[in-house]
């Protein structure tokens, strides 16, 4: 069984001799909730992506609680320093070499000499990693795939009896994973658009390079997040939808589209900070509902690709994706 366990002192220190043991738990983040394991445990990495049904080539990013233990374990540079006093503790993660002697578990960067590194800006997360005294992988606490959970009830509905705890700290406030930024090269490279707007970034350090195409099944990743279809619901995903079939579900997204089975609104304001914090709470909501009303399909409005609509895209598209 898994144990549910509410914000406290003593969770917190049971959560976290958990993890020093080598148990999985999943805990809540500013962005989703998270399936941490300890970090330098190659075991406990093990396990994790057996929870998950999670592909071996797809790494983790390790989670700190402060940019000096980060900083620790990978090789900084002047980039690095500028974009972690502006954005740590925050959903940014930042891809830079491996020190030789970081004690991370290979097995948790997919065997590269590049290590993913955050330090998340959720005081629950940050005061369990304090505790905990060892770095965290934590990907999103969902089977692989599968949409990312933002509240502890949607991590059992996934992951129930698979690890040992869930430290519920409440729906997530952000609601999409962390952008991932690059920065082992001359020129920083956008891994994966999320909760740091990209215009945020461009602004401190200057042009982002984009456009990586998303990894096939069987390729080697550079970051998490990159796998070409992934955050899918079991039903199909058809993005861009200017109007609506009558056995569709609909994601809505400003003044809804009429003719849907059921439909979930992102935001009526139009407004891509509530999108994304609503994001993954609404594609779980139509696939069950939709199922229920025997929709056949989930039609997706346009979102605008500007601040964290550019995040929201990203995640569509990988949900909207031929599934292998």
């Amino acid at each position: 069984m898994t144990e549910v366990l509410n914000v406290g002192a003593h969770a917190l220190a049971r959560v976290a001799q958990l993890l020093r043991d080598g148990a999985l738990v999943a805990f809540g983040t500013e962005t989703v909730y998270g399936l941490g394991g300890d970090a330098t445990n190659a075991a406990s990495i093990a396990a994790i992506f057996q929870a998950k049904g999670r592909p071996r080539f797809n790494p983790l990013i390790a989670h700190y609680p402060a940019a000096e233990e980060a900083f620790r374990h990978v090789q900084t540079n002047d980039r690095a320093v500028l974009v972690a006093q502006r954005f740590w503790p925050g959903p940014l993660t930042l891809v830079l070499p491996r020190r030789p002697e970081c004690p991370v578990a290979l097995l948790a960067s997919a065997g590269l000499e590049t290590l993913a590194v955050r330090v998340p800006g959720h005081p629950v997360a940050l005061e369990l990693l304090r505790l905990a005294a060892t770095p965290i992988a934590a990907p999103s606490a969902n089977r692989s795939g599968a949409v990312s959970p933002t509240t502890a009830r949607h991590v059992l509905d996934g992951l129930s009896g698979r690890i040992a705890a869930v430290l519920d700290s409440g729906p997530c406030g952000v609601g999409v994973e962390s952008t991932v930024l690059d920065l082992t090269g001359p020129h920083p490279v956008l891994l994966r658009p999320g909760g740091v707007a990209v215009e945020d970034l461009e602004a401190l350090i200057g042009p982002l390079q984009r456009g990586l195409p998303p990894a096939e099944p069987g390729e080697g990743l550079r970051s998490p997040g990159l796998l070409a279809s992934h955050y899918a619901p079991a039903l199909p995903v058809r993005l861009n939808a200017v109007s609506v079939e009558a056995d569709e579900a609909l994601l809505a997204f400003g003044p809804a589209l009429p003719g849907a089975r059921c439909q979930f609104q992102l935001s009526a304001a139009g407004e891509t900070t509530e999108a994304a914090s609503r994001l993954f709470e609404g594609l779980r909501w139509l696939d069950a509902e939709g199922a229920r009303v025997r929709a056949r399909r989930i039609a997706v409005m346009p979102v605008p690709e500007t601040g964290l609509g550019l995040a929201i895209a990203d995640r569509l598209h990988r949900a909207a994706a031929p599934r292998g």
